[in-house]
């Protein structure tokens, strides 16, 4: 039998990365009370390294690039491997603003991404309109980014459900309470409900509750609250835009992203953001501004149903970089503090996973995001499992 590794965490993160260690031959157990819920549940699914980028992120624009360009592979892969669709939309993204301080900000970005070779294609309202006619008037000028994708973030999450079943990793529906080490090693999990799980390896993939299990991540992630409202075109309704769009209204982002459900069209809409621990209320006023700034840029959603309102906790790190990396005890690994970015950065942090816990270095795109990083500011960073295969034995 292959070493055993136990996964912490049943969102996208951790659902990508026991699929493919498992498939890199660990034996794989993931622990969650809830697998497929979450921050992932109610994910917008933008797959968005060039459109959420800004000057000071040039690290984490690289890691979303390299892990957009393998999405599709990931997508073909996953497909095979669970024999159901992964929810990829190749449409691309564009990107709206209203008044004159809103496209000033759009040209800041532009000139940026420019500066970088990352040029993206400028667009008066009238262009946008041409490219998706559910653009309203209010729109006066945008961007077009036809590499940033997006993907149905509850079809992909089910689809690595079935393929970490089918390729053999035990699923237990329990919550962890600690990782377990002896100061050196680590020994396995600590669960809140029956037996500990040993394990040769961990890997701390709880989003934002990661910081609970292990001192090695205190105060290096945190909740923060995002609020997203789901619509669903009616009968008579304006078709909702093929693309992603994304939009400033007044200074205030909004996101709006396409949906094939029902058979007509959803939109998944969002773009709040507070910092209130671990608060999941879904409120007044955040519903009230999604729906206000988003019928700005698409006034034919006055004519949708509202179908759903939730509110998720994106794991956020100190400085917008994932953590990705071995951390404490030897056999001890994070690929956690996403924030907004987990469903883009899924295909590039389980592929980096699978060569960390080898004991192989990460890709170039990765290292940037090793909690190593932050060695002098808590406990200090681990090293890799000395020795370890995925097919050591």
């Amino acid at each position: 039998m292959g070493m055993h590794l136990a996964v912490v965490g049943g969102g996208v993160i951790g659902l990508s990365a026991a699929w493919s260690c498992a498939r890199g031959g660990w034996r794989v157990t993931l622990l969650d009370p809830a697998p497929c819920s979450g921050a992932s549940w109610v994910a917008g699914g933008m797959l968005a390294p060039v459109t959420e980028t800004w000057p000071g992120e040039e690290e984490l624009l690289e890691l979303g690039v390299a892990s957009v360009r393998a999405w599709e592979s990931f997508a073909s892969d996953l497909e095979a491997a669970s024999g159901r669709g992964a929810g990829l939309r190749s449409e691309g993204t564009v990107v709206a603003a209203t008044g004159s301080g809103d496209r000033a900000e759009l040209d800041t970005l532009a000139g940026h991404l420019a500066r970088l070779g990352r040029p993206v294609q400028r667009l008066s309202g009238r262009e946008l309109r041409r490219l998706e006619p559910a653009i309203g008037p209010d729109v006066r000028g945008g961007l077009c980014v036809p590499d940033d994708l997006s993907v149905d973030n509850r079809t992909l999450l089910q689809a690595l459900l079935a393929a970490c079943e089918r390729s053999g990793v035990r699923i237990e529906r329990r919550a962890a309470a600690a990782v377990l080490d002896d100061g050196e090693r680590v020994r396995g999990v600590r669960c809140a409900h029956g037996p500990d799980l040993d394990a040769d390896a961990v890997l701390i993939a709880a989003g934002a509750h990661s910081t609970s299990l292990h001192p090695s991540l205190d105060g290096l992630v945190r909740p923060v609250k995002g609020e997203i409202l789901r619509l669903t075109r009616r009968a008579g309704a304006l078709a909702p835009p093929s693309r992603t769009v994304r939009a400033l209204v007044d200074g205030r982002p909004v996101y709006a992203v396409p949906r094939a459900a029902h058979g007509h069209g959803d939109l998944v809409v969002g773009a709040t953001t507070s910092e209130n621990g671990f608060d999941t209320d879904v409120t007044v006023g955040g519903v009230r501004d999604l729906l206000r700034d988003a019928e700005r840029i698409l006034p034919g959603i006055a004519e949708y149903a509202l179908t759903e309102s939730a509110a998720g906790l994106r794991p956020g790190s100190r400085d917008n970089l994932p953590l990705i990396g071995a951390i404490g005890a030897d056999g001890l690994f994070a690929a956690t503090g996403h924030g907004r970015n987990g469903m883009l950065l899924a295909p590039v942090t389980a592929a980096a996973v699978v060569e960390m816990v080898a004991g192989r270095p990460v890709p170039d795109a990765v290292r940037p995001a090793d909690p190593a990083r932050f060695a002098g500011s808590g406990p200090p960073a681990g090293r890799a499992l000395s020795g370890a295969t995925a097919e050591g034995s």
